[in-house]
């Protein structure tokens, strides 16, 4: 299958969007994420197949969408796809930590760093709200996109 992409600027960086052939939303990376995605060969320079993606996330930049209504895809373990969409419930404004995602998944207590390793695998950074996920004590901790944005997505929702 073909991977679309376009690039968006935002104020954590340019953005690289990735998509399949029906626009379904595979990636949002950030430059420098660890296990972030780069344009590969063969990829296929798309920007009209993204005008909703970027018009929603120009929107949360702006302060103006709490909920992003996008289709998406991202493909990993069962285990991983359970946090996925338990970041997916996460709210504007909110923050959550490893432990209590643990506990929404159904998942031991002691899964915490397993719980951490899917969040830091979420492909879909900003629209699939990692950032939200601080430490049991009140900490940031652990963002693939680094801290300082994980600092600046915060702020721009108020938690900071």
């Amino acid at each position: 299958m073909t991977t679309h992409w376009t690039t968006a600027d935002s104020p954590v960086g340019p953005l690289l969007l990735t998509a399949d052939p029906t626009g379904v939303l595979t990636s949002v990376s950030v430059p420098d994420q660890k296990g972030g995605r780069t344009v590969q060969d063969g990829w296929l320079h798309d920007p009209a197949l993204f005008h909703e993606a970027v018009e929603q996330l120009t929107a949360y930049f702006a302060g103006e969408l709490k909920e992003f209504r996008l289709e998406l895809r991202a493909e990993g373990t069962e285990f991983r796809e359970r946090v996925w969409a338990a970041l997916d419930d996460v709210p504007y404004g909110a923050t959550t930590t490893y432990g209590e995602i643990a506990t929404r998944i159904g998942a031991p207590r002691a899964a915490v760093r397993a719980v951490g390793g899917a969040i830091g695998a979420n492909p879909l950074l900003i629209v699939r709200p990692c950032h939200r996920v601080i430490g049991a004590d009140g900490s940031l901790t652990g963002y693939a996109g680094g801290l300082e944005r994980k600092t600046t997505l915060l702020s721009l929702e108020g938690v900071l």
